[in-house]
Protein backbone atom coordinates (compact mmCIF):
# COMPACT_ATOMS: atom_id res chain seq x y z
CA UNK A 1 0.00 0.00 0.00
CA UNK A 2 1.13 3.17 -1.17
CA UNK A 3 -0.89 5.64 1.21
CA UNK A 4 1.06 8.76 2.46
CA UNK A 5 -0.29 10.85 5.26
CA UNK A 6 -1.49 8.92 8.55
CA UNK A 7 -2.86 10.36 11.84
CA UNK A 8 -2.16 8.85 14.90
CA UNK A 9 -4.68 9.94 17.67
CA UNK A 10 -2.69 9.19 20.73
CA UNK A 11 1.19 9.57 21.77
CA UNK A 12 1.18 6.50 24.31
CA UNK A 13 3.21 3.94 23.97
CA UNK A 14 0.89 2.47 21.44
CA UNK A 15 0.59 5.74 19.58
CA UNK A 16 4.44 6.59 19.50
CA UNK A 17 5.26 2.69 18.66
CA UNK A 18 2.83 3.10 15.92
CA UNK A 19 4.34 6.31 14.62
CA UNK A 20 7.75 4.18 14.87
CA UNK A 21 6.64 1.58 13.12
CA UNK A 22 4.78 3.14 9.84
CA UNK A 23 8.14 5.76 9.73
CA UNK A 24 10.45 2.57 9.10
CA UNK A 25 7.80 1.45 6.12
CA UNK A 26 8.30 5.11 4.79
CA UNK A 27 4.60 6.50 5.47
CA UNK A 28 4.08 9.83 6.60
CA UNK A 29 2.98 9.95 10.15
CA UNK A 30 1.24 12.81 12.47
CA UNK A 31 0.49 12.51 15.42
CA UNK A 32 -1.76 14.67 18.20
CA UNK A 33 -1.87 13.92 21.75
CA UNK A 34 -4.58 15.82 23.65
CA UNK A 35 -2.00 16.15 26.98
CA UNK A 36 0.43 19.37 26.58
CA UNK A 37 3.57 17.20 26.55
CA UNK A 38 5.51 14.35 26.82
CA UNK A 39 5.55 13.54 30.61
CA UNK A 40 2.00 15.00 30.95
CA UNK A 41 1.09 12.16 29.00
CA UNK A 42 3.16 9.58 30.72
CA UNK A 43 0.54 7.71 33.66
CA UNK A 44 1.98 5.26 36.47
CA UNK A 45 5.03 4.92 37.72
CA UNK A 46 6.96 2.03 36.18
CA UNK A 47 5.85 -1.21 33.46
CA UNK A 48 6.80 -4.63 32.48
CA UNK A 49 8.26 -5.12 29.11
CA UNK A 50 7.98 -9.20 29.03
CA UNK A 51 10.23 -10.93 26.18
CA UNK A 52 7.44 -10.48 23.77
CA UNK A 53 7.53 -6.99 24.18
CA UNK A 54 11.25 -7.01 23.84
CA UNK A 55 10.98 -8.74 20.48
CA UNK A 56 8.45 -5.88 19.64
CA UNK A 57 10.51 -2.84 20.67
CA UNK A 58 13.61 -4.60 18.81
CA UNK A 59 11.66 -4.54 15.64
CA UNK A 60 11.07 -0.68 15.68
CA UNK A 61 14.66 0.09 17.09
CA UNK A 62 13.89 0.90 21.09
CA UNK A 63 14.64 -2.52 22.37
CA UNK A 64 18.41 -2.07 23.22
CA UNK A 65 17.99 1.23 24.87
CA UNK A 66 14.88 -0.06 26.94
CA UNK A 67 17.37 -2.50 28.27
CA UNK A 68 20.21 0.23 28.80
CA UNK A 69 17.45 2.01 30.84
CA UNK A 70 15.77 -0.61 32.82
CA UNK A 71 17.07 -3.38 34.26
CA UNK A 72 16.47 -7.18 32.90
CA UNK A 73 15.64 -10.28 34.90
CA UNK A 74 16.87 -13.47 34.70
CA UNK A 75 13.41 -14.82 35.36
CA UNK A 76 10.16 -13.49 35.27
CA UNK A 77 8.80 -13.93 38.97
CA UNK A 78 8.35 -15.84 42.55
CA UNK A 79 5.43 -15.97 44.54
CA UNK A 80 5.11 -15.99 48.29
CA UNK A 81 2.67 -16.54 50.74
CA UNK A 82 1.48 -13.78 52.93
CA UNK A 83 4.29 -14.87 55.79
CA UNK A 84 6.83 -14.47 52.67
CA UNK A 85 7.08 -18.39 51.84
CA UNK A 86 7.86 -19.07 48.44
CA UNK A 87 5.16 -20.80 46.85
CA UNK A 88 6.36 -21.16 43.08
CA UNK A 89 8.53 -19.57 40.30
CA UNK A 90 7.63 -18.53 36.91
CA UNK A 91 10.60 -18.87 34.66
CA UNK A 92 8.55 -16.51 31.84
CA UNK A 93 8.76 -17.10 28.49
CA UNK A 94 12.10 -17.63 26.15
CA UNK A 95 12.55 -17.56 22.24
CA UNK A 96 14.67 -19.95 20.61
CA UNK A 97 17.63 -18.33 19.50
CA UNK A 98 16.76 -14.99 21.49
CA UNK A 99 19.07 -12.54 23.00
CA UNK A 100 16.64 -10.88 25.06
CA UNK A 101 15.55 -11.81 28.89
CA UNK A 102 12.11 -13.08 29.94
CA UNK A 103 11.70 -9.64 31.34
CA UNK A 104 12.98 -6.00 31.80
CA UNK A 105 11.91 -3.55 34.24
CA UNK A 106 11.69 0.37 33.29
CA UNK A 107 10.26 3.60 34.32
CA UNK A 108 7.60 4.79 32.62
CA UNK A 109 9.24 8.25 31.98
CA UNK A 110 12.40 6.65 30.31
CA UNK A 111 10.00 4.54 27.87
CA UNK A 112 7.97 7.57 26.66
CA UNK A 113 11.32 9.24 26.01
CA UNK A 114 12.93 6.14 24.23
CA UNK A 115 10.11 6.05 21.86
CA UNK A 116 9.36 9.88 21.18
CA UNK A 117 13.05 10.28 20.36
CA UNK A 118 13.05 7.48 17.98
CA UNK A 119 9.96 8.66 16.47
CA UNK A 120 10.96 12.24 15.88
CA UNK A 121 14.45 10.96 14.68
CA UNK A 122 12.22 9.54 11.96
CA UNK A 123 10.32 12.26 10.67
CA UNK A 124 6.92 12.06 12.65
CA UNK A 125 5.32 15.49 13.41
CA UNK A 126 3.96 15.31 17.11
CA UNK A 127 1.62 17.77 18.23
CA UNK A 128 0.97 18.14 21.68
CA UNK A 129 -2.13 20.14 23.18
CA UNK A 130 -3.54 19.15 20.04
CA UNK A 131 -6.64 16.33 19.17
CA UNK A 132 -9.43 16.58 16.70
CA UNK A 133 -13.08 17.41 16.92
CA UNK A 134 -15.19 15.36 13.78
CA UNK A 135 -13.80 13.21 11.72
CA UNK A 136 -15.78 12.49 8.57
CA UNK A 137 -14.50 9.40 6.24
CA UNK A 138 -14.85 9.73 2.36
CA UNK A 139 -13.87 7.04 0.04
CA UNK A 140 -10.48 8.11 -0.54
CA UNK A 141 -9.26 8.88 3.25
CA UNK A 142 -10.87 10.87 6.52
CA UNK A 143 -11.26 14.71 7.02
CA UNK A 144 -10.37 15.66 10.28
CA UNK A 145 -11.25 18.75 11.92
CA UNK A 146 -8.76 19.70 14.88
CA UNK A 147 -9.82 21.60 18.16
CA UNK A 148 -8.07 24.61 16.71
CA UNK A 149 -10.81 25.34 14.07
CA UNK A 150 -8.26 23.69 11.25
CA UNK A 151 -8.94 20.98 8.64
CA UNK A 152 -6.86 18.35 7.39
CA UNK A 153 -7.30 15.26 5.16
CA UNK A 154 -5.30 12.16 5.79
CA UNK A 155 -5.40 8.23 4.22
CA UNK A 156 -6.29 6.90 6.95
CA UNK A 157 -6.58 7.85 10.87
CA UNK A 158 -5.73 5.38 13.72
CA UNK A 159 -6.78 5.90 17.15
CA UNK A 160 -4.51 4.77 20.16
CA UNK A 161 -6.26 7.10 22.23
CA UNK A 162 -6.21 4.61 25.13
CA UNK A 163 -9.14 3.02 27.06
CA UNK A 164 -11.18 6.42 26.89
CA UNK A 165 -10.64 6.41 22.85
CA UNK A 166 -12.65 8.94 21.32
CA UNK A 167 -11.91 7.61 17.97
CA UNK A 168 -13.76 4.32 18.51
CA UNK A 169 -17.22 5.71 18.30
CA UNK A 170 -16.42 5.99 14.63
CA UNK A 171 -15.56 2.72 14.80
CA UNK A 172 -17.64 0.02 17.16
CA UNK A 173 -20.98 0.84 18.80
CA UNK A 174 -21.67 3.47 21.16
CA UNK A 175 -22.21 0.91 24.22
CA UNK A 176 -18.41 -1.16 23.82
CA UNK A 177 -16.91 0.40 26.89
CA UNK A 178 -14.29 -1.61 29.65
CA UNK A 179 -15.48 -3.98 32.44
CA UNK A 180 -14.76 -2.68 35.67
CA UNK A 181 -12.49 -5.33 37.47
CA UNK A 182 -14.00 -4.44 41.18
CA UNK A 183 -10.12 -3.89 42.01
CA UNK A 184 -7.74 -0.80 42.23
CA UNK A 185 -4.22 -0.94 42.04
CA UNK A 186 -1.97 1.33 44.62
CA UNK A 187 1.26 1.87 43.02
CA UNK A 188 4.77 4.08 44.71
CA UNK A 189 8.48 3.83 43.70
CA UNK A 190 11.21 2.32 46.15
CA UNK A 191 14.67 1.90 46.49
CA UNK A 192 16.03 -1.41 45.08
CA UNK A 193 16.98 -3.87 47.19
CA UNK A 194 18.90 -7.09 46.37
CA UNK A 195 16.64 -9.99 46.70
CA UNK A 196 14.17 -7.70 44.57
CA UNK A 197 16.06 -9.33 41.00
CA UNK A 198 12.36 -10.80 39.47
CA UNK A 199 8.19 -10.16 40.15
CA UNK A 200 7.68 -10.57 43.74
CA UNK A 201 4.42 -11.67 44.12
CA UNK A 202 3.02 -12.15 48.12
CA UNK A 203 -0.46 -13.36 48.57
CA UNK A 204 -2.39 -11.70 51.57
CA UNK A 205 -5.92 -11.57 52.80
CA UNK A 206 -5.77 -7.94 51.82
CA UNK A 207 -5.00 -8.41 48.25
CA UNK A 208 -2.21 -8.76 46.28
CA UNK A 209 0.66 -7.41 46.51
CA UNK A 210 4.15 -7.49 44.30
CA UNK A 211 7.80 -5.35 43.52
CA UNK A 212 9.05 -4.88 40.15
CA UNK A 213 12.57 -3.83 40.05
CA UNK A 214 12.72 -0.67 36.84
CA UNK A 215 16.41 0.28 37.44
CA UNK A 216 19.70 -0.59 38.97
CA UNK A 217 18.85 1.77 41.97
CA UNK A 218 15.14 1.49 41.39
CA UNK A 219 11.83 -0.71 41.76
CA UNK A 220 8.09 0.04 42.44
CA UNK A 221 5.67 -1.68 44.84
CA UNK A 222 2.25 -2.11 44.26
CA UNK A 223 -0.81 -3.50 46.25
CA UNK A 224 -4.18 -4.82 44.39
CA UNK A 225 -7.60 -4.46 46.93
CA UNK A 226 -10.85 -5.14 46.33
CA UNK A 227 -12.41 -1.43 45.57
CA UNK A 228 -15.11 -0.05 43.45
CA UNK A 229 -14.46 2.02 40.52
CA UNK A 230 -15.69 5.18 42.63
CA UNK A 231 -13.20 4.00 45.43
CA UNK A 232 -11.31 7.11 46.28
CA UNK A 233 -8.47 7.95 48.68
CA UNK A 234 -7.74 11.39 49.86
CA UNK A 235 -4.30 12.27 48.79
CA UNK A 236 -3.32 13.00 52.19
CA UNK A 237 -4.40 9.69 53.46
CA UNK A 238 -3.02 7.42 50.44
CA UNK A 239 0.07 6.67 52.96
CA UNK A 240 -2.11 5.49 55.75
CA UNK A 241 -4.82 3.58 54.16
CA UNK A 242 -1.77 1.89 52.23
CA UNK A 243 0.35 0.50 55.26
CA UNK A 244 -3.52 -0.89 56.61
CA UNK A 245 -3.80 -2.85 53.35
CA UNK A 246 -0.10 -4.21 53.88
CA UNK A 247 -0.22 -4.85 58.12
CA UNK A 248 -0.67 -8.85 57.74
CA UNK A 249 2.10 -8.99 55.78
CA UNK A 250 6.07 -10.49 56.66
CA UNK A 251 8.99 -11.32 54.41
CA UNK A 252 9.40 -9.15 51.57
CA UNK A 253 6.14 -6.98 51.42
CA UNK A 254 6.47 -6.37 55.49
CA UNK A 255 10.03 -5.10 55.09
CA UNK A 256 9.09 -2.48 52.51
CA UNK A 257 6.35 -1.91 54.32
CA UNK A 258 7.84 -0.36 57.57
CA UNK A 259 11.32 1.17 55.34
CA UNK A 260 9.67 2.93 52.89
CA UNK A 261 5.44 3.62 52.62
CA UNK A 262 6.05 6.23 55.47
CA UNK A 263 8.49 8.26 53.33
CA UNK A 264 6.88 7.89 49.89
CA UNK A 265 6.79 11.17 47.59
CA UNK A 266 3.83 9.73 45.17
CA UNK A 267 1.52 7.32 45.53
CA UNK A 268 -0.56 6.21 42.65
CA UNK A 269 -4.26 4.78 43.17
CA UNK A 270 -6.01 3.26 39.51
CA UNK A 271 -9.09 1.40 39.00
CA UNK A 272 -8.75 -1.52 36.74
CA UNK A 273 -10.69 -2.55 33.99
CA UNK A 274 -10.65 -4.77 30.73
CA UNK A 275 -11.99 -4.89 27.33
CA UNK A 276 -12.27 -7.31 24.26
CA UNK A 277 -13.60 -5.10 21.35
CA UNK A 278 -15.75 -7.51 19.01
CA UNK A 279 -13.99 -7.49 15.46
CA UNK A 280 -13.46 -5.56 12.84
CA UNK A 281 -11.22 -3.07 14.52
CA UNK A 282 -11.75 -0.57 11.91
CA UNK A 283 -14.58 0.77 9.61
CA UNK A 284 -13.51 2.90 6.17
CA UNK A 285 -9.98 4.03 6.60
CA UNK A 286 -10.18 4.32 10.43
CA UNK A 287 -8.66 1.79 12.81
CA UNK A 288 -7.93 1.10 16.44
CA UNK A 289 -5.19 -0.52 18.23
CA UNK A 290 -3.99 -0.82 21.80
CA UNK A 291 -6.25 -0.06 24.99
CA UNK A 292 -8.54 1.39 22.02
CA UNK A 293 -9.93 -1.78 21.49
CA UNK A 294 -8.11 -4.36 24.38
CA UNK A 295 -7.92 -2.79 27.78
CA UNK A 296 -5.97 -5.21 29.76
CA UNK A 297 -5.71 -5.00 33.43
CA UNK A 298 -1.60 -5.35 34.57
CA UNK A 299 -2.00 -8.59 36.40
CA UNK A 300 0.19 -10.58 33.69
CA UNK A 301 2.13 -7.53 32.69
CA UNK A 302 1.31 -7.21 29.03
CA UNK A 303 -0.61 -4.49 28.09
CA UNK A 304 2.13 -2.32 27.00
CA UNK A 305 3.59 -5.48 25.19
CA UNK A 306 0.33 -5.84 22.71
CA UNK A 307 0.31 -1.98 21.90
CA UNK A 308 3.34 -2.37 20.73
CA UNK A 309 2.68 -5.70 18.83
CA UNK A 310 -0.32 -4.31 17.45
CA UNK A 311 2.14 -1.54 15.91
CA UNK A 312 4.39 -3.68 14.21
CA UNK A 313 1.54 -5.91 12.52
CA UNK A 314 -0.61 -3.05 11.79
CA UNK A 315 2.66 -1.43 9.78
CA UNK A 316 3.56 -4.28 7.98
CA UNK A 317 0.13 -5.37 6.88
CA UNK A 318 -0.26 -1.67 5.73
CA UNK A 319 2.83 -1.89 3.94
CA UNK A 320 2.58 -5.71 2.33
CA UNK A 321 -1.50 -5.62 1.09
CA UNK A 322 -2.52 -3.42 -1.34
CA UNK A 323 -6.34 -2.87 -0.12
CA UNK A 324 -6.56 -0.95 3.06
CA UNK A 325 -9.65 -2.82 3.88
CA UNK A 326 -7.71 -6.20 3.24
CA UNK A 327 -4.30 -4.66 5.29
CA UNK A 328 -7.05 -3.87 8.20
CA UNK A 329 -8.53 -7.22 8.23
CA UNK A 330 -5.62 -9.11 8.37
CA UNK A 331 -4.42 -7.23 11.18
CA UNK A 332 -7.33 -7.66 13.14
CA UNK A 333 -7.02 -11.64 12.01
CA UNK A 334 -3.46 -11.72 13.47
CA UNK A 335 -3.77 -9.86 16.65
CA UNK A 336 -7.29 -10.37 17.84
CA UNK A 337 -7.24 -14.30 19.40
CA UNK A 338 -4.20 -13.34 20.85
CA UNK A 339 -4.88 -9.97 22.42
CA UNK A 340 -8.44 -11.78 24.07
CA UNK A 341 -6.51 -14.79 25.71
CA UNK A 342 -4.71 -12.13 27.70
CA UNK A 343 -6.79 -10.07 27.94
CA UNK A 344 -9.21 -12.63 29.87
CA UNK A 345 -6.38 -14.23 31.38
CA UNK A 346 -5.51 -11.31 33.06
CA UNK A 347 -9.26 -10.45 33.66
CA UNK A 348 -9.45 -13.93 35.48
CA UNK A 349 -6.21 -13.35 37.91
CA UNK A 350 -7.90 -10.44 39.04
CA UNK A 351 -11.09 -11.98 40.45
CA UNK A 352 -9.27 -14.75 41.19
CA UNK A 353 -7.54 -12.40 43.57
CA UNK A 354 -11.00 -10.89 44.48
CA UNK A 355 -12.25 -14.75 45.40
CA UNK A 356 -9.88 -16.97 45.46
CA UNK A 357 -10.24 -20.81 44.87
CA UNK A 358 -8.38 -23.54 45.38
CA UNK A 359 -8.86 -24.84 41.76
CA UNK A 360 -6.85 -22.08 40.73
CA UNK A 361 -3.51 -22.13 39.63
CA UNK A 362 -1.66 -18.73 39.52
CA UNK A 363 1.70 -19.75 38.88
CA UNK A 364 1.00 -21.96 36.16
CA UNK A 365 -1.52 -19.79 34.03
CA UNK A 366 1.12 -16.81 34.12
CA UNK A 367 4.02 -19.20 33.14
CA UNK A 368 1.34 -20.93 30.62
CA UNK A 369 0.61 -16.98 28.79
CA UNK A 370 4.20 -16.33 28.66
CA UNK A 371 4.81 -19.15 26.90
CA UNK A 372 2.28 -18.17 24.81
CA UNK A 373 3.58 -14.98 24.24
CA UNK A 374 7.02 -15.73 22.68
CA UNK A 375 5.05 -17.10 19.93
CA UNK A 376 5.58 -15.46 16.87
CA UNK A 377 3.23 -12.50 16.55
Amino acid sequence: MTEDRILVVGAGIGGLSTAIALRQRGFDVHVVERQPSLDASVYGVGIIQPINALRALDAIGCADACLEQGFATAAWGRKFNQEGDVLGEVPGGSIPGSRFPPMNGITRPKLHHILSDRAIALGTTIAYSTTFTRLTPNPDGVDVDFDDSTTSTFSLVIGADGVRSSVRRYVLDEGIEPTPMGQSAFRMNIPREPDMDRIILQEGETGMAGIVRIGPDLAYLFMNVAAGKSYRVPEDQLRTVLKEKLACFGGIIGRVRDRYVDEAEDIVLRPEEYLIAPAPWHRGRIVLMGDAVHAITPHLGQGAAQAIEDAVVLAECLATIDSVEHAFEAYTERRYERCKLVVESSAAVGLWELNPTADFDHVALTQRVMETMAAPI
